[in-house]
């Protein structure tokens, strides 16, 4: 104990202003970069590690200081670092579906070799058009 502070009051603190310090510029990113594709790195990555440094300091006091364990701050922790790169990941493949669509070309790299069988690439095909059926006709 170093006066009236004990050294987890110290570390918590310290995990409270490192997360929220990543999540400000994490945000101030997501504002301030210019295209989408760059505006993508403030959420997934430094907010999601911000959010996820003060979880664990809300941990840290409920263990340290309460004396009890809880786990809803894993639970958190847990769906933030599973859903922040899939939908980091989707918008980006709508941006890029939108981009070749304007464009009208294959991308950057061009078209890539068509995989096996009658499936499609996930990222650089645009979806097939579904063309609905005609309707049966009373034609007696």
């Amino acid at each position: 104990m170093i006066g009236s502070i004990s050294i987890a009051e110290i570390v918590i603190s310290l995990m409270l202003v490192i997360g929220a310090s990543f999540a400000l510029i994490g945000s101030w990113g997501l504002v301030r970069l210019p295209s989408l594709m760059e505006r993508l790195h403030g959420p997934t990555k430094a907010t999601t590690l911000g959010l996820g440094g003060m979880l664990v300091g809300s941990l840290l006091f409920f263990q340290l200081e309460l004396g009890h364990w809880t786990t809803h701050e894993l639970l958190i922790s847990l769906f933030l670092f599973i859903t922040a790169p899939i939908s980091a990941n989707m918008i980006a493949k709508a941006h890029l579906h939108h981009l070749q669509i304007e464009q009208g070309n294959a991308g950057p790299a061009g078209k890539p070799p068509n995989p096996p069988s009658d499936s499609d690439w996930a990222t650089y095909e645009t979806p097939r058009p579904i063309i609905p059926e005609a309707p049966p006709s009373d034609d007696r």
